[in-house]
């Protein structure tokens, strides 16, 4: 089998007492057998239309074939470089896939006009870019594909030349894709965005860069029949038994890669299983970690510790006794397929509906209603060293610098609390921000995720607004050095961003969260500034 996982401590202990509850309820022969009904009547409808993931090795197939074609098609054209535009499952799982194989690939989930333009300056011409989407109406990758289109034509290149579409049949996207004369692949419509990684959402940009997406289905379809029978040594069970069913319940989910061969393993799973099991007030958070992260040796009783390992030793071996963890291993496409099933098999014993997403649309409403009236930003409570400081009124109105307001939101810091560090940010240009994490980490005593904006409104961002009420929410912004406009659009990417910011911040201050909102008016003289405040 191309999968392995050990489990000891309460992990084991939950595996020993729900797994055969599981095998006897014949629940992975009834996801493979696409029953809707294992998630409860209120999840039957969305079930019965989000299970063809279980399927995807198969359905998948005749893709290999046709995007080798195109590849060698676009080679003929001198088109050497691949660039996608796509958000959340679009674009996550190819990320993982060909940075795990050495592939260039750019990712261009963002909004920040300056990593915008960094994509459009890269080897423009030679590039090919995969526009992904699902419903077509994405707003970041709808911006993303009007300003290629147009830097394109600048450059007297016809885009229909250089753009490839995925997306669902029948959306809006497919119809004016095809009436541009656009190149067109049909994914699976009954997956999810999240459950996406082995149809064509990961495998044609992954394919078209240079990976060998055949090998990436066969690693998937060397573990699947293990993930279909009923056994007390499946898998799947197994690690939808460790990250829900421990007893008390752990409830963060502490994902660190600790000598694996695959590359940014965790950041997918962050959206598969905060974005599937966050809501109704419970859920899971994912917690990435680095292997010098403070929560690893801080025995918090509430997270469980998953290592992504280069072995875990026997397929499947239980110990009661030994360090207290999950260890997992095994080539790429056998992880994907375990751990979509373990996260829909956490669903059912969480008693949520894993297919749907009822929250990420609220940031969205916010943010249009944002766009369309554009209104004066609030002015900042006060400005300290440059960095204008905004927040929710427990926050802000005790604070009069810096480091009083940083203190301020985690006072509003519970027993079973975390932070979510989200960075509306240029990343390329700010990579030292994601250092915030550990740093935070250490002074809170509590999980610390940390999210690039707008990418982690498509995972954690669901978790944050349904899941477990605990978080308190740190944003930093940051005044854009060049802003970029987007053809036939009214507003910008630097408005578009701040937009998204505002109104992620809104929602979460209606839900009742903690939320701290920094932005650098001068990013590279406010990061020390913001780093001497926290130390």
């Amino acid at each position: 089998m191309s999968f392995h996982i050990s489990v000891s401590g309460a992990a084991a202990e939950a595996v020993r007492t729900v797994v055969p509850t599981l095998v006897a309820d014949l629940v992975a022969s009834g996801i493979t057998s696409l029953d809707p009904a294992l998630w409860g009547p209120e999840a039957e409808e969305e079930a019965g239309k989000r299970l063809g993931w279980t399927e995807s090795v198969v359905t998948s197939r005749p893709l290999v074939a046709e995007v080798l074609a195109l590849r060698e098609e676009l080679h003929a054209k001198g088109v050497s470089h691949i660039a996608l535009a796509g958000m959340g499952g679009s674009s996550l799982a190819p990320e993982v896939i060909t940075l795990t194989t050495g592939v260039d690939l750019t990712v261009l989930d963002a909004t920040d006009p300056g990593q915008v333009l960094a994509a459009l300056n890269d080897r423009l011409e030679s590039t090919a870019l995969v526009v992904s989407s699902k419903s077509g109406g994405t707003v970041e990758t709808d911006s993303q594909r009007r300003v290629f289109e147009r830097a394109f034509r600048d450059l007297g290149i016809d885009p229909v030349d250089r753009i490839i579409v995925v997306t669902d049949p029948g959306s809006p996207l497919e119809a004016s894709a095809t009436e541009a004369g656009y190149r067109v692949f049909n994914a699976d419509p009954t997956v999810g965005g999240r459950f996406s990684a082995l149809t064509a959402f990961g495998l044609v940009p992954s394919g078209l860069a240079g990976v060998d997406i055949g090998q990436l289905l066969d690693e998937a379809e060397a573990v699947s029949l293990a993930l279909a029978v009923d056994s007390v040594d499946n898998p799947g069970l197994i690690l939808g038994a460790a990250i829900a069913s421990t007893s008390p319940r752990r409830d963060k989910l502490a994902i660190v890669a600790d000598g694996t061969h695959i590359v940014g393993f965790a950041d997918w799973a962050e959206q598969l299983i905060a974005e599937s099991t966050g809501k109704i007030g419970t859920g899971i958070l994912p917690v990435v970690l680095d292997l010098d992260a403070p929560e690893l040796t801080a025995a918090l009783p509430d997270v469980q510790i998953v290592r992504v390992v280069a072995d875990a030793g026997d397929e499947v071996f239980v110990d009661h006794d030994g360090a207290d963890e999950i260890r997992v291993s095994g080539t790429l496409g056998a992880q994907f397929l375990v751990w979509e099933y373990a996260t829909v098999i956490a669903g059912r014993l969480l008693g949520i509906n894993p297919f749907d997403q009822p929250d990420v649309e609220s940031a969205k409403i916010a943010t249009r209603g944002l766009l369309d009236s554009r209104p004066e930003p609030e002015p900042a409570a006060f400005i300290s060293d440059g960095i204008e400081v905004r927040g929710t009124p427990h926050v802000i109105g005790a604070a009069s610098d810096l480091a009083s307001a940083i203190d301020a939101l985690l006072e509003e810091l519970g027993p079973d609390g975390y932070v979510a560090v989200q960075a509306y940010v240029d990343r390329l240009a700010l990579p030292q921000l994601a250092e915030l994490r550990g740093l935070l980490a250490t002074l809170s005593k509590r999980p610390v995720t940390f999210g690039w904006g707008p990418r982690f409104l498509h995972s954690t961002g669901q978790f944050h607004k349904g899941g477990t009420p605990t978080g308190v929410f740190l944003q930093i912004l940051s005044t854009p050095a060049e802003d970029l406009d987007i053809p036939d659009r009214p507003f910008t990417f630097g408005e578009l961003i701040q937009a998204q910011a505002g109104g992620d911040a809104s929602v979460l201050a209606d839900k009742g969260r903690p939320v701290l909102t920094l932005t650098l008016t001068d990013p590279a003289a406010n990061i020390s500034t913001l780093f001497n405040a926290l130390r």
